[in-house]
């Protein structure tokens, strides 16, 4: 089984790479959204060592099923992002590093409920698993472990981390267009 994880974990890592790049068409977006991964691997192995865990085939397919979701909650949040960024351009209140920041605050905020409903509901969901007992309650646990821990911690990364990345991305590409030269014949006063 060994073998065959050394195949299907990075396997599963392009195949969320692949979907990522050709949802957002933008390896910058999708960049962001996997800096969910490791965040969401830290409080995996936080809760795994608190648990007194040890590495198994289940825990293995509890970080698969983490990955996913955790790359699924950044794709939320950047969708949300890039709504009220594009929101503000279309009006032309995208001007300065100022405004970019109003975008994404109110884009960010505008995504605090959904996500706290959906870590809610699914911690709430899995957090029983943990402590079951009876017929296949040690390999139940091993998957849920994984994911309850990484579930905590990415929720700090999707909603605090993310848009700060988020926001100096964009910021930089507001200079860059501010820096370019203006089109030959056309005034830059217009």
């Amino acid at each position: 089984m060994a073998e065959r994880m050394r195949v299907i974990i990075p396997l599963t890592l392009a195949i969320i790479v692949l979907l990522l790049y050709l949802n957002f068409r933008s390896w910058a977006e999708t960049a962001i959204v996997l800096l969910s991964v490791p965040f969401a691997l830290i409080g995996s192995v936080w809760l795994l060592f608190f648990m007194d865990y040890n590495t198994s085939i289940a825990v293995w397919v509890g970080v698969i099923a983490l990955a996913g979701v955790a790359a699924e909650t950044g794709i939320v949040m950047i969708m949300y992002l890039d709504e009220y960024h594009a929101r503000y351009k279309a009006e032309g209140r995208l001007n300065t590093a100022e405004d970019i920041r109003a975008a994404i605050m109110e884009g960010a905020v505008m995504r605090v409920r959904p996500k706290l409903m959906t870590v809610g509901t699914t911690t709430l969901g899995l957090v029983p698993l943990l402590w079951a007992q009876g017929t296949g309650a040690d390999v139940m646990g091993r998957i849920a472990a994984p994911m309850v821990g990484g579930l905590i911690t990415s929720t700090f990364l999707t909603l605090e981390i993310i848009p700060v990345i988020y926001m100096y991305w964009r910021t930089w590409q507001l200079k860059k267009e501010q820096l370019a030269p203006a089109p030959a014949g056309t005034d830059p006063r217009d």
